[in-house]
């Protein structure tokens, strides 16, 4: 992971530093997390880490493309690799869990606004919420 990391972010015009490879493996390990798991990802790895050097971090590689920041309503911000679909998420509204979502099936009505006000668009976000089975289960047994 870390010459491909190392590639990325020369490809992308990113200096590469031990602190912005640990952070991608970070955020390659550990899809959905937020700044403040990731930094414990990142000192666990490299020892000591400012929390804005991470986050001066992610900004770098969000602007980049390299990574994508997500804001579910109610919750921090969350860092994933993939980027440059148009994916979506399905988060549980009790514990937080969330999976990627393919986009949503038929005519790409993901991208389809009844109004563009003459917007060329080229990305939907959409986020799914519930609650996951064993949010459930855990309902059902109380």
């Amino acid at each position: 992971m870390t010459g491909v990391a190392a590639q990325l972010l020369r490809q992308h015009g990113v200096q590469v530093t031990a602190q912005r490879l640990a952070i991608m493996q970070a955020v390659s390990a550990r899809p959905h997390a937020t700044a403040d798991q990731l930094s414990d990802d990142v000192r666990a790895v490299i020892g000591s880490i400012s929390r804005q050097a991470v986050y001066d971090a992610l900004g770098v590689l969000v602007d980049k493309n390299l990574v994508r920041r997500i804001q579910p309503a109610g919750s921090a911000a969350r860092y994933e690799d993939r980027v440059g679909d148009n994916h979506h998420h399905l988060i549980c509204r009790s514990c937080g869990t969330t999976f990627d979502i393919g986009c949503a099936v038929g005519e790409v009505p993901c991208l389809t606004a009844n109004d563009d006000h003459g917007f060329e668009i080229d990305e939907a976000e959409v986020i799914y919420w519930g609650r996951c089975p064993p949010c459930l289960e855990l309902d059902t047994t109380d």
